[in-house]
């Protein structure tokens, strides 16, 4: 996509759906009718060809259907739906209320962080440029009288001549699709294709994992010898996420970091958006490098030029162990991810075991 990106990493990636009447994918932009300022904003972002994910998904949101797609990380998820999205609003002449100037959405992408929200906002926004269609974004508080003028708009639009009952489209995109949440989509979802571009539920083997043990107690000096390794090799100022479990842990490192020589900020669920949107800025400018984070507010979060990441605490959950290391490895480029291992984690050493094996890793021998 932009300069820099490896396009090759992508070819080789296995592609499945599964579905009746599965559309065929497309190898370029332009074998869709996207509609012009589309395709010059494609340009723009100095998109070349669309990568595995969105050859297929573009091609089955322009027919309409329903979609689950499961993409490996960070992989062109978000350009896959929005180009659709886009270019069907353009095409379609949408009825206004009537003497009503309260506006109304047309499309609702709903994600699970504020942070993640602000930044499909910013990317969808770019790619609608001189479309006529208006992106905003909204998160918590709301003003309850704007809330109240949203919700009647749209009960104005819900008794107009709308289409039927199933003509709305849904489409579910993630990095990983545990088996209780793919049962719970047949609820909502009507004669869906599920589209999985590489290995469900597991990493990139563009990520280089390793797992070192470490006990709970040696954990910081651990660390610290590793910052020092870095800078020693000439990475001091690179950045570099560390991931966490608890909150108040994050906020401890955090300030140790920054004790010891090595600037550092923090983003979690008990900081405010301002503080989160700030600590984010800060560490994407590189003026503090390492970017101490929680799971559920790093959640999706596409940070360039990380190449090395550090899971501090390993996570409980395989799920979340995926979307961590989609930090790294990010458009096709290959990168580390060092995760710290000792007996108070056994009990995911298994599922642990498994996603390194899928993804062509060296397992080690302490499990």
């Amino acid at each position: 996509m932009n300069s820099g990106i490896n396009f090759d990493a992508y070819e080789d990636i296995p592609v499945e759906t599964i579905g009746q009447n599965v559309p065929p994918p497309v190898n370029t932009f332009l074998e869709i009718d996207l509609g012009k300022a589309v395709n010059q904003n494609i340009r723009r972002c100095k998109y070349v060809k669309p990568p595995p994910v969105q050859r297929h998904a573009m091609a089955i949101a322009h027919a309409g259907r329903d979609l689950m797609a499961c993409a490996q990380t960070v992989s062109g998820k978000t350009a896959a739906f929005c180009f659709p999205i886009i270019s069907g609003i353009m095409r379609v002449q949408f009825p206004r209320p009537p003497r009503s100037r309260v506006a109304f959405p047309l499309a609702l992408i709903l994600s699970l962080t504020r942070e993640l929200s602000c930044q499909i906002h910013d990317e969808a926004k770019k790619f609608a440029y001189q479309t006529g269609v208006r992106v905003v974004v909204a998160y918590g508080p709301i003003n309850q009288r704007v809330l109240s003028n949203l919700l009647f708009a749209w009960k104005i639009v819900q008794q107009m001549d709308m289409p039927p009952p199933g003509v709305r489209q849904t489409m579910l995109f993630r990095a990983t699709f545990p088996r209780e949440i793919q049962r719970l989509a047949l609820d909502f979802l009507s004669n869906y294709i599920f589209l999985a571009v590489g290995r469900v539920g597991s990493s990139t083997d563009l990520i280089i994992q390793q797992v070192e043990y470490v006990q709970e107690t040696d954990k910081r000096s651990h660390l610290m010898d590793l910052l020092h390794a870095q800078k020693a090799n000439g990475a001091h100022g690179k950045l570099l996420p560390l991931f966490l479990l608890r909150r108040k842990r994050a906020d401890s490192l955090e300030h140790w970091l920054c004790m010891n020589g090595f600037p550092a900020t923090a983003i979690h669920g008990d900081r405010t958006q301002q503080e989160r949107e700030y600590a984010l800025r800060s560490f994407k400018s590189g003026n503090t490098p390492i970017l101490v984070a929680t799971d559920v507010a790093a959640r999706g979060l596409d940070i360039p030029h990380v190449a090395h990441h550090v899971n501090f605490d390993i996570p409980n959950d395989i799920d979340d162990y995926v979307h961590r290391i989609g930090r790294t490895g990010q458009a096709g480029k290959s990168s580390l991810a060092t995760t710290f291992f000792n007996e108070n984690t056994f009990s995911v050493a298994r599922a642990l075991a498994d996603s390194m094996q899928e993804a062509n890793q060296k397992v080690p021998t302490t499990f």
